[in-house]
């Protein structure tokens, strides 16, 4: 707790102006006029986006040539090798890219490296066995490659022909491949520079699919491969965490129904088993926890291979065995994820000199290298900084780890500071890997703190909990939570709205609940109405909430729970405090002032 809750602002006749032209509620209306929509134009652009709102692929730097190298190599009969990476969006990626190929006649095949043996990104053991299977084969790379300036060298030393489609970070060079195709390569204007792998690699479907129709127009069977492949893209966009704006945006609305109307077989399976598929509508939450971790499962216990399987088989029997494994996989993940974290919190307790440390640098032999990164975002949000997890091997002392980064902090402008102690790092400015020598493991934790130290300061801004409203639970009605979700998909860069409440009372003691006690269920009552809650991760409030003596304000996510054809409004508690507490917080008005002042 003692997070300050910042207001947006409230223009209440400009909000129901809004409310009248955009035919959305008075509530609706008053988030998106908070969040600067404040013009009629302005919200009907945000609320109507359509799929001919993407920009042609044509566009996407270096899509032309990477098609006409591709349609020459299926006219060739050469085997075209899609060389993807091991997370959701490397996976989707591939998957949709081979869906394409595959239906252009292509001889089309995948390699996904093996997360724990091979690491990310090309590799050069890998080059020499794809040139040796087929030594006049094209690579195309889907959501890795751009760093990979030594791999692109040593695939041009072999006589293999390289196309690079990818989003991360360059290196200090780029590869020498036969094309590159990225939103931001330098010299290059592309309007959106934030389109996932996946996004990526569906543009570059579309310009094939284009191309083989009339050059402007993919043919009725390649249309129908489109509309499904956005649902692909979609889960890759949403579980690479890529701002939900822009093209981002329109790919994930148009996914999420095609999802529903248009899921290949291996998709159906994995709805099934995620208890998704009598949904009558999928949100964005429904992907990130419910579709992406079984596929990054996979990936992260060093089976991605069978999740591109999964999204590409023909066969129902196969697509139900790969979802149950995979559901298993993701189930082995949470239990080690939870040891995972005990321990590392565990280790900052024990070293009481990291207390003040700008960010965390963590390292286990016992670390599970497929996990590190989900671990690392939770101790990152525990303990308010950038967080490093490092699983070291125990035969060559050589250490695998993920990095997440916390207010904004520049992952990769720290970790290229601290290049001279790692063997190598890659990634972007939010989340990023590297491998390390153990040796080196102190050195490289003074320098990235330092570096953190020198360019990074959290603010009281950072710490705040942005609010669109302040309501009543009675203001809480089906229609208005539905009109709500209208704003949606909701996730990075487009949040889910955060209400608050005054004046509420716990119908009962609150109770802690799932593996290890981390969650919290709750009841409340405001003025006569009871809504139940939840808190996702912090089952410790639980005790403390039950040491209050009176009423308390909570801000949440309200949210419509959908089970056995039963839909009931809740909330997502964020944050909480005593009332007695009030006084010693920001004052409600000041949070106001400082909001509107700085729009």
């Amino acid at each position: 707790m003692g997070r300050v809750w910042r207001f947006a602002p409230y223009d209440q006749a400009a909000a129901r102006q809004l409310s009248g032209t955009t035919q959305l509620s008075p509530l609706a209306a008053q988030v998106l006029y908070g969040r600067g929509y404040e013009t009629a134009e302005a919200a009907r652009g945000f609320l109507d986006a359509k799929l001919s709102d993407l920009h042609p692929p044509e566009a996407l730097p270096g899509v032309p040539e990477a098609t006409d190298r591709i349609l020459k190599a299926i006219s060739e009969n050469r085997r075209i090798t899609i060389y993807g990476d091991y997370d959701v969006d490397g996976v989707t990626a591939t998957s949709l890219l081979w869906h394409c190929l595959k239906l252009a006649g292509a001889d089309v095949h995948y390699y996904v490296p093996h997360r724990l043996e091979e690491g990310y990104g090309l590799n050069c053991e890998a080059l020499k066995s794809i040139h040796d299977d087929a030594p006049h084969s094209l690579v195309v790379t889907v959501d890795c490659g751009i760093a990979s300036v030594e791999e692109a060298a040593y695939a041009r030393e072999l006589g293999l022909e390289l196309i690079v489609t990818d989003h991360h970070q360059f290196a200090n060079s780029l590869p020498e491949a036969a094309c590159l195709v990225h939103p931001r390569l330098p010299e290059t204007d592309y309007p959106f520079g934030d389109l996932c792998g996946a996004g990526v690699a569906f543009k570059l479907a579309w310009a094939i699919c284009k191309r083989l129709g009339d050059g402007k127009n993919a043919s009725p069977r390649m249309r129908e491969f489109l509309l499904d492949a956005v649902g692909l893209t979609a889960i890759g966009t949403i579980a690479d965490v890529v701002p939900l704006v822009g093209e981002n945006r329109v790919i994930v609305r148009y996914g999420l129904n095609s999802l529903l109307d248009r899921a290949n077989i291996g998709l159906k399976a994995l709805m099934h088993i995620s208890e998704l598929n009598n949904n009558r509508l999928l949100d964005a939450e429904d992907i990130g926890f419910g579709l992406a971790p079984r596929i990054n499962a996979a990936g992260r216990l060093g089976q991605a291979r069978l999740a591109v399987e999964l999204l590409t088989t023909d066969k129902t029997d196969r697509a139900v065995a790969l979802a149950d494994y995979l559901n298993q996989q993701n189930e082995m993940r949470k239990t080690v994820e939870r040891r995972m974290l005990k321990q590392a919190k565990e280790q900052v307790t024990a070293n009481p000199d990291w207390d003040n440390a700008p960010a965390l640098v963590l390292a286990d032999p016992d670390w599970h290298a497929g996990v590190i990164g989900i671990v690392a975002g939770r101790v990152a949000s525990h303990f308010a900084r950038p967080a490093i997890m490092i699983s070291i091997n125990k035969q060559d002392q050589t250490g695998q780890g993920s990095a997440r980064t916390f207010a904004g902090f520049d992952l990769h402008a720290g970790l290229s500071s601290a290049s001279e102690h790692l063997i190598k790092f890659g990634g972007h400015q939010a989340a990023a890997g590297l491998r390390i020598h153990a040796d080196n493991l102190d050195d490289f934790r003074a320098a990235f703190c330092n570096y953190v130290s020198g360019n990074h300061e959290v603010t009281e801004r950072d710490l705040e909990i942005d609010i669109d409203a302040e309501v009543r639970l009675a203001d809480l009605t089906h229609r208005a939570v539905t009109e709500l979700d209208k704003l949606g998909p909701f996730g990075q860069g487009n949040p889910r709205p955060v209400l608050a409440c005054t004046k509420v009372e716990l119908t009962e003691p609150p109770r802690k609940m799932g593996g290890g006690d981390r969650h919290l269920s709750l009841r409340v009552r405001q003025y006569g109405r009871v809504m139940r809650g939840v808190s996702f991760g912090n089952g410790e409030w639980a005790d403390e909430m039950a040491k209050v003596n009176g009423p308390i304000s909570i801000c949440f996510k309200p949210t419509i729970n959908r089970f056995r054809g039963q839909e009931n409004v809740e909330f997502h508690l964020v944050d909480w405090r005593a009332e007695a507490e009030e006084a010693a917080a920001a004052p409600t008005t000041e949070a106001v002032a400082q909001k509107s002042a700085s729009r």
